[in-house]
């Protein structure tokens, strides 16, 4: 999503938006998140505040450029976009859902956001690394986000 913010940020606002935890130390937790390797691993916020500290722990650790918002305690953004743990959306300029991505982990495509775009305000083409030619491609994994990220159609 950085690379498509970074591609699209002159077309586009993009908004994250912080919901509750998707794996909380203190609740429900999965062999395959190993957040622990990375230090991430919070227990769920009780308080507005407690989503305010993780949320800024997250982007100053991460460095992390997207514009960044926080849902309230009574989940209001989650509610209403369907949002954990975590799904793109795309408004338009008049307010309405142009695109609504599939439900994280396992539907969540940054891919299809980058499609729409590129139909939208022209593709963003970027050359290959050059790796070595002994060099081994390098495997990708999902990030586990407890973020609905939202990116309105037009600046």
């Amino acid at each position: 999503m950085v690379q498509i913010y970074n591609d699209y940020k002159e077309h586009a606002d993009f908004l994250t938006v912080y919901v509750r935890e998707a794996h909380p130390s203190d609740e429900w937790q999965m062999k395959s998140n190993l957040k622990e390797k990375d230090d991430v691993c919070y227990a769920q916020p009780k308080t507005l505040e407690q989503r305010l500290v993780i949320a800024n722990d997250f982007t100053k650790r991460f460095k992390f450029p997207l514009p960044f918002g926080i849902d309230d305690m009574s989940n209001a953004a989650n509610d209403a976009y369907a949002a954990w743990p975590e799904r793109l959306y795309i408004i338009d300029e008049s307010g309405h859902i142009a695109y609504r991505g599939g439900m994280g982990p396992f539907n969540y495509n940054p891919a299809e956001v980058r499609e729409w775009l590129a139909a939208r305000y022209g593709a963003v083409k970027h050359e290959a690394p050059k790796a070595p030619a002994s060099a081994a491609p390098a495997a990708t994994k999902s990030a586990d986000s407890p973020a609905a990220e939202l990116a309105p159609a037009s600046k």
